[in-house]
Parts: C-alpha cells; sequence; structure tokens
C-alpha cells in the first residue's frame, strides 16, 4: 500500500487541538468515522490490511480528493506515516474524540408517530455514541407503550425523566405545528443540543444548537438531479 505525500509521522497535536474547526469539515469527519467504522467497508477501504488505510483509500470511499481529506485530518494532529498510511484504530480514536463521541449521549425523542418509531428502532444510533434513552408523546394512546424497549413518557415527564435519564439531546419527530412548543419544552429542562426532524423552522434562544433534518428537502434536491441528469444539463 503506497501512501500520499502528505502523511507524516505523528506530531505534537497541541497546535492542532487548539485550532477552530471549520463546520463542513466536522460534517466530513462524520463521514470519514463512519466509513472507518463499517466493518464491510475497511477491509476494501484498506486494500485489504484492515489496520492501515491511505489517504488515497480513504477519500474515495469518502467521496472527497486526497488533499481535503489530508487537509481535514490535519485539524486532528499528523496521523499519517509516510510511505504506509494511516493506523485506522488511532484514526477512529481521534475523530471520536473531536467530534464528541468517545463517551454516549444520551438522547431523548419527542413524538412517536411513524418516523418517531422508526428512529426510536434505528440500531445505527448506539454504535455512534447516541443511546434513545426516553420516549415522550403527549397522545394518551401511546403514552405507557412500549417501543424499541422504552415506555413512551408524557410529555409533562420531560423535565424529571432528563434529570434522572442524564439527556442532554433532544430529538423532535412531531407534526410541524407541534415542533415549536416541543423545542421550547426542552430549552426549559435545560436540554440545548437538539435535532428537529419536523418540517419547517424553530425558534430558539442563543447558545441553543438547532439541526434540522428536512427530509423533503433533500428528496427535491434529488428530484432536480434527477430532471437536470434527464435534460442533459447533468452528466452531459
Amino acid at each position: 500500500m503506497t501512501g500520499q505525500a502528505g502523511e507524516g509521522p505523528q506530531g505534537s497535536h497541541r497546535s492542532a487541538r487548539s485550532r477552530v474547526i471549520p463546520e463542513a469539515t466536522v460534517a466530513r469527519l462524520a463521514v470519514y468515522l463512519r466509513v472507518l467504522t463499517d466493518r464491510e467497508l475497511v477491509g476494501r477501504v484498506g486494500g485489504g490490511h484492515p489496520h492501515i488505510v491511505s489517504s488515497a483509500e480513504l477519500a474515495a470511499a469518502a467521496g472527497v480528493n486526497p488533499a481535503g481529506l489530508r487537509r481535514d485530518l490535519s485539524f486532528l494532529g499528523s496521523h499519517g506515516v509516510r510511505g504506509v498510511g494511516y493506523d485506522v484504530a488511532k484514526l477512529v480514536d481521534e475523530i471520536r474524540r473531536v467530534l464528541g463521541a468517545h463517551h454516549p449521549f444520551r438522547v431523548a425523542l419527542i413524538g412517536i408517530g411513524n418516523l418517531g418509531q422508526a428512529l426510536a428502532g434505528y440500531a445505527g444510533f448506539a454504535g455512534r455514541g447516541f443511546e434513545i434513552a426516553a420516549l415522550f408523546d403527549v397522545d394518551a394512546a401511546k403514552v405507557g407503550r412500549s417501543v424499541g424497549g422504552l415506555v413512551v413518557c408524557h410529555l409533562d415527564d420531560l423535565g424529571d425523566v432528563c434529570g434522572s435519564e442524564s439527556i442532554t439531546i433532544g430529538l423532535i419527530a412531531t407534526p410541524e405545528a407541534a415542533a415549536q412548543s416541543v423545542a421550547d419544552a426542552l430549552v426549559a429542562v435545560g436540554i440545548f443540543s437538539i435535532l428537529n426532524f419536523a418540517p419547517g423552522m424553530v425558534s430558539v434562544p442563543d447558545g441553543v444548537e438547532v439541526r434540522r433534518v428536512d427530509l423533503a428537502l433533500e428528496l427535491q434536491m434529488l428530484a432536480f438531479h434527477e430532471t437536470s441528469r434527464a435534460s442533459g444539463v447533468i452528466g452531459s
């Protein structure tokens, strides 16, 4: 396996760790972590050597160029060995540390409709350091039911349950009309990191981080690419 020119001996991480990591780089680091921890991918990515991967191999699997990948990894400190590549285990550990995935985060999921039930049963969260620790709804027909091994609580109990379960992240999977009131409830009980699957935007105070997953928007982007490809704008 041939390493890339930018892969050099390990050095001090102090200066790299003090740098502010751009949000786009953080997103790509999450992709690199997914590739490196996928058991089916890592053997192919590493050219048959699951413990070592070159920047070219990892970049190809992640869909970025090698120079961009090395620039992203420079925020972690130098982990490559010239002519060899990157130690997969060490790189995974460092990316997890930077992303905060080196210890588990407990998540409250609010809204147990079809999407909420699917999210509650999604096994991929645990593999990335996130545990769905509590479920909430306001529908009396759902409260008290067991979903994914957890009993659905009423939203009125949000504060008590989040406190007792050491929950730090909220996931909103409600209809759009309920999303703002749920966001308000999360902030009121001290949850300042929110992932919003509900349509539309929610307003939160400064200091509260909201990430929005707009499934309809993503489908619209795919529709645009399909239309453009059919008309010859893309792929010509």
